[in-house]
């Protein structure tokens, strides 16, 4: 906490109009009731796996400290986005999960974790009996790939009380050794299972090949899935005729995305563009990051905006794939100070959705849609994009690139 934070005391000196100091002290409050006891009975919508001390890792049963109804709410990224929840909803509904965690190795089995992988697996939360080791203090976690959670505790005990509902095609998956993991991932996603489901599948180590099975981290499996139907996407998407110049605009919880479609061969590019007082740009001056990939896709992980690059390709992806067109195009994500707290890639997932379920905007030529692209930078944001469009590895590579028609 910095000196004009004691200072402020939520009234928004920083410039946010939302601050999360104070979202982290109601939650705390609102919570405190469900932490007075180390065993408990609660009902449990996801499991998490860790990434830390890999490959010793932190598998954890996450569950509100009781039995609840609606207890699908607490871990639903698309009825988040569906119903504009917002982040002091957000950071109430999963600082109430408590993180019931074992540590084992990736590759072994347990009893906890047999229970762990049939909650991931269930299509509806399971009830649980939890035994911790010690009454869980007051602490929320938050991440830039996951979704926040609340306090963590070690796990003695854990028992199923109520029966998993797993769907035909999870038990298809989980029984056959000998399809990959992709080809699982690929299978569920067109049995319309979201990737938020496909992710807890992944983590626990319950498709794949014999062989290979094992837990995958959380934050890996997020980034995964997003990839790999992203990618199945992008095969069918290269065989269609090329867009139009189009230009498709929205935003969720402070996340801003402009996105570009050039009339060209496939390929993307993400800009990740800091306004100030935005999280981890406290400068007056905007701050961005970029990765690319050509036609061929990339060799290596996107290691400039992480996550969020696998996350917003998979929306556009699928716009496309719907559309029935190839595009290369330039994503510009603006982060501004309304997101105040870190929520996980999920939120550029779904914001992208938001944006490219809006009605595009045609222009009749590239230069005409990258002026749009300024003005409306400049009259929302209150910035000059032209040196981030200028620094662009896409925009150069189509200005070069010689097309098939030319030669006749």
């Amino acid at each position: 906490m910095q000196i004009q934070c004691v200072k402020c005391k939520g009234r928004g000196f920083c410039g946010r109009t939302f601050c999360a100091i104070y979202a982290k002290s109601e939650a705390m409050f609102k919570v405190k009731k469900a932490l007075s006891k180390a065993d408990f009975t609660g009902t449990s919508p996801t499991p998490f796996v860790g990434h830390y001390g890999y490959p010793n890792v932190n598998v954890g049963i996450l569950s509100p400290g009781a039995e609840v109804k609606d207890a699908e709410v607490y871990d639903a990224p698309k009825q988040w986005a569906k119903e504009n929840f917002q982040i002091p909803n957000l950071v109430e509904l999963r600082s109430a999960l408590i993180n019931s965690r074992f540590n084992i190795d990736i590759k072994k089995q347990s009893k906890m974790l047999e229970i762990s992988k049939e909650v991931g697996m269930s299509a509806k939360p399971v009830d649980v009996e939890i035994r911790l080791d010690k009454i869980p203090s007051f602490r929320m976690n938050l991440d830039s790939y996951t979704a926040p959670m609340g306090p963590n505790a070690g796990l003695k005990n854990a028992r199923i009380t109520s029966n998993p509902k797993i769907p035909r095609p999870v038990e298809k998956v989980e029984g056959d050794t000998d399809m990959k993991a992709r080809d699982a991932v690929l299978y569920l996603s067109k049995k319309e299972f979201d990737e938020n489901f496909i992710t807890r599948i992944l983590s626990v180590g319950t498709i794949g090949m014999k062989k290979d099975r094992r837990l995958v981290p959380t934050r890996w499996s997020i980034t995964a899935t997003d990839d790999m139907i992203a990618k199945d996407a992008i095969n069918r998407i290269k065989g269609y005729k090329q867009s139009d110049y189009l230009a498709f605009f929205g935003s969720y919880l402070g996340n801003y995305f402009l996105i570009m479609a050039f009339p060209e061969a496939w390929s993307y590019e993400l800009f990740e563009a800091y306004m100030p007082k935005a999280s981890w740009n406290p400068s007056s001056e905007i701050s961005y990051m970029t990765d690319y990939e050509p036609y061929g896709g990339r060799k290596s992980y996107a290691e400039n905006c992480a996550g969020g690059y696998y996350a917003a390709r998979i929306g556009i992806a699928e716009k496309l794939d719907s559309m029935k067109r190839q595009a290369s195009v330039l994503a510009l994500r603006f982060i501004t100070g309304e997101y105040a707290v870190p929520l996980g890639v999920w939120v550029v997932r779904e914001a992208v959705r938001k944006a490219m379920a809006s009605k595009p905007i045609e222009f009749a030529s590239k230069e005409l849609m990258l002026r749009y692209a300024e003005m409306l930078a400049k009259r929302k944001f209150g910035h000059d994009i032209s040196s981030m469009l200028k620094s662009s590895v896409l925009l150069r590579e189509i200005g070069q690139q010689k097309k098939l028609s030319g030669y006749f």
